[in-house]
């Protein structure tokens, strides 16, 4: 369970990662009286495994309505109700990072 103080309206699983990518933020109706920051209109990343929240992604200014991760796992693509996709594409350190020790791969 990823527990979350705002609607999700998207979930996706990182392939090569363990991690979950969760999509939301603040009901649609009430973004105009609301700063980007209070609504939280970003990207979050939960291990899947331990169900805690590792990272989070900004981009939008308004509620994501979309997540989709790349086959390969190396980018994912999320879309607002600001009516832009952003295609994101991790770095290196999101590949190294380690937020548990080494665990190894977790198996599917």
């Amino acid at each position: 369970t990823y527990p979350t103080e705002t609607p999700l309206n998207s979930a996706a699983i990182a392939p090569l990662r363990p991690y979950v990518l969760l999509g939301g933020g603040q009901e649609a109706m009430s973004v105009t009286t609301t700063s980007m920051r209070q609504g939280k209109f970003e990207t979050r990343f939960w291990h899947k495994v331990f169900e805690e929240e590792v990272g989070r992604v900004k981009g939008h200014f308004g509620p994501i309505n979309t997540i989709a991760v790349h086959p390969s796992g190396r980018s994912y693509a999320s879309g607002g109700e600001d009516g832009f996709v952003r295609v994101h594409h991790f770095d290196e350190n999101y590949f190294r990072a380690r937020p548990y020790g080494d665990l190894g791969e977790v198996e599917d």
